[in-house]
């Protein structure tokens, strides 16, 4: 197979590489997967304004974002499992991000412990955070994502209770413990031995290093991901935000906003930014697109608060266009997951690479040479 060279030819090249239910574990989402379509969807219909006789032949992609200068408006988001798509995989995926001058944020659920991967790292990186149970655990974790220097904290609110996905029910990622559920994956994973040998066996240990310490001695996936389900907390309210702010010195970002008055109390809270997101289409089904809920977002809160967004963003073209629809930077997930499959840190930075060449070429067909002066007038109307 020749080298990828957009999304699809990653995804194609990851669906080879990877055993079933870790490929269906990132690209599914929840029930009918209707939201997750519509992520895409409602991008890909938007209409640009192409301008000439512009003079781009400079072009500037950088980002002052939370105190921080980036090459480009686009951030690694954080994806539950990363280490099981390569070996050792967000030590890898935090490296490529250095490389391209972008932010990585590590997820609570990592294979990675924030240990290691601030080991590889050169810079400081985010961390993502669910509302747990255990309110003496989120304290550790905040204080030891502190003393390793992490920049900001990825706050994610939209998972009182994970949400239903079949695809993982078909796979034996959910659904089947014990025996069943390892037989049943066991056999996916022989199925491809090259990501067998290299990460089944060479990306040992398999843990969720975050969670690893609570768990005493209980190390099977379905330990991992029962305690998750046991530790989510569903009776999560805006009060308890005051929680992460006595545990937390940097700047917040509030992860999971698809409405206005969230977005309205997310500023009401005093959080430095917010995360347009419907969780990549793995929550609620029949949640509206991204993309959608953007432009009104950035209407009512814009001047008050950093927005960023994610879902169904592709390519470059994508982050062009998400920014014209109100956003200061844009994350990306899928993407990163499957080029991190396809070949570790040398095929993540290939993608975003692949990206950023992109996004400069939207950026000259639309007219505009700085991130700042995209905005909805680039978006053809009627």
């Amino acid at each position: 197979m020749t080298a990828p060279v957009n999304f699809s030819d990653f995804r194609a090249k990851a669906q080879q590489r990877l055993p079933r239910f870790l490929f269906d574990y990132a690209d599914g989402g929840s029930y009918n997967e209707q939201t997750l379509f519509q992520n895409s969807s409602a991008l890909q219909s938007i209409c640009l304004r192409q301008r000439v006789f512009h003079d781009v032949a400079a072009i500037d992609l950088s980002k002052h974002l939370f105190g921080e200068d980036f090459a480009m408006p686009l951030a690694l988001a954080p994806v539950g499992l990363a280490g099981m798509y390569a070996r050792r995989g967000e030590a890898q995926a935090i490296q490529a991000a250095e490389t391209m001058g972008i932010p990585f944020c590590l997820s609570t659920v990592s294979v990675c412990p924030l240990d290691e991967v601030a080991a590889a790292a050169q810079r400081p990186f985010w961390f993502q955070l669910y509302m747990i149970r255990d309110r003496a655990f989120m304290r550790d974790l905040l204080q030891n994502a502190g003393r390793l220097g992490c920049s900001a904290l990825v706050f994610t609110v939209d998972m009182p209770v994970p949400g239903t996905r079949y695809r993982d029910y078909r796979t034996g990622l959910a659904g089947a413990p014990g025996w069943a559920g390892y037989i049943k994956r066991g056999i996916q994973a022989f199925k491809r031995p090259g990501w067998a040998w290299d990460v089944g066996l060479r990306g040992r240990p398999h843990h969720l290093g975050n969670v690893a310490p609570v768990l005493k001695g209980r190390t099977g996936l379905e330990d991992f991901l029962g305690w998750m389900r046991e530790n989510f907390d569903p009776g999560v309210t805006w009060r308890d935000l005051d929680f992460v702010r006595e545990n937390w010195n940097g700047p917040i970002i509030i992860k999971g906003i698809l409405d206005v008055e969230d977005a309205k109390q997310a500023v009401a809270f005093g959080a430095d930014g917010i995360i347009v997101s419907n969780h990549g289409g793995r929550q609620l089904d029949g949640a509206m697109a991204t993309a959608h809920a953007l432009p009104a977002i950035s209407a009512a809160v814009g001047k008050d608060i950093k927005i960023l967004v994610d879902g169904g963003i592709r390519s470059g073209l994508d982050v062009l266009k998400m920014l014209a629809l109100g956003a200061d930077s844009v994350l990306i997930g899928r993407p990163w997951i499957y080029a991190l499959a396809c070949g570790g840190k040398t095929e993540v930075v290939r993608m975003l690479r692949l990206m950023e060449a992109e996004l400069r070429v939207a950026m000259a067909l639309t007219g505009c040479t700085r991130i700042n002066q995209i905005d909805a007038s680039i978006i053809l109307r009627g």
